[in-house]
């Protein structure tokens, strides 16, 4: 075969999903498909950023939901670590502070689990070219939360704002996500988690879900050494 006819490297993936079967299940399907080689799985977000800087994958599906450390904050870590690996997140919530967190923390795209085995490779192929994939019904949520930060441009926690205060990156939160860091400052100026919810429209469950991630990420025991770290880290 001459260098003219030599076919082109599979895309090496690694999957990253918390039940065994589903994780065991996308690998089995996935290396069926043409252009596509399985080089490992990871049972949560830790060990997936291990085994990514172990096995350096082209593309990594990454779930949201996982225990020790979650899809998002694996994906922002991974994505600082290996740039020019792609991060494509596989599940089933379509929640939209989940689609909006994952893609500004460094995600290629956002599908959901119930895409067919073919049209997952052929996302998989296109993210590896650095071309986005997003579920028909995720690309909606993500045009409703653009619009809606364009109406609240003005509003002091916007990503807008949230960025500008944050130009000097030493002082930005390791593996916070934006709406986490909004979250951190209203709990610092006391806010309930009812209060944190209709602020940033979102459920009281979510917002259990913020803090407990930004206890987990940041090392902190509960809200009153969340409030000293926003205050001593200059977030208010």
């Amino acid at each position: 075969m001459t260098n003219g006819e030599k076919q082109q490297a599979p895309v090496r993936v690694l999957v990253a999903d918390d039940q065994r079967l589903m994780r065991d299940g996308i690998a089995s399907l996935l290396s069926l498909q043409e252009g596509i080689e399985i080089v490992g799985t990871a049972a949560d977000g830790q060990e997936a950023l291990e085994r990514a800087l172990a096995l350096q994958p082209d593309v990594i599906l990454m779930d949201v939901r996982m225990p020790v450390m979650d899809g998002v904050a694996a994906t922002a870590q991974i994505h600082r670590q290996l740039p020019t690996c792609r991060i494509l997140m596989l599940t089933t919530f379509d929640d939209e502070e989940y689609i909006v967190d994952a893609l500004r923390v460094g995600a290629s795209g956002y599908l959901l689990k119930d895409i067919p085995a073919p049209d997952l490779a052929k996302a998989v192929q296109a993210v590896h070219k650095g071309i986005y994939q997003l579920d028909p019904n995720v690309a909606s949520k993500v045009v409703t939360s653009l619009a809606r930060l364009q109406v609240t441009e003005n509003h002091p926690l916007t990503v807008e704002s949230t960025n500008s205060a944050y130009a000097d990156t030493t002082l930005r939160p390791p593996d916070l996500t934006n709406r986490e860091v909004e979250v951190l400052r209203l709990i610092a100026r006391g806010a309930t988690n009812r209060e944190v919810a209709q602020q940033l429209v979102i459920s009281e469950g979510t917002v259990k879900n913020h803090i407990s991630n930004i206890l987990g990420r940041l090392g902190l025991r509960d809200r009153t050494q969340a409030a000293i770290y926003a205050r001593e880290h200059g977030l208010l």
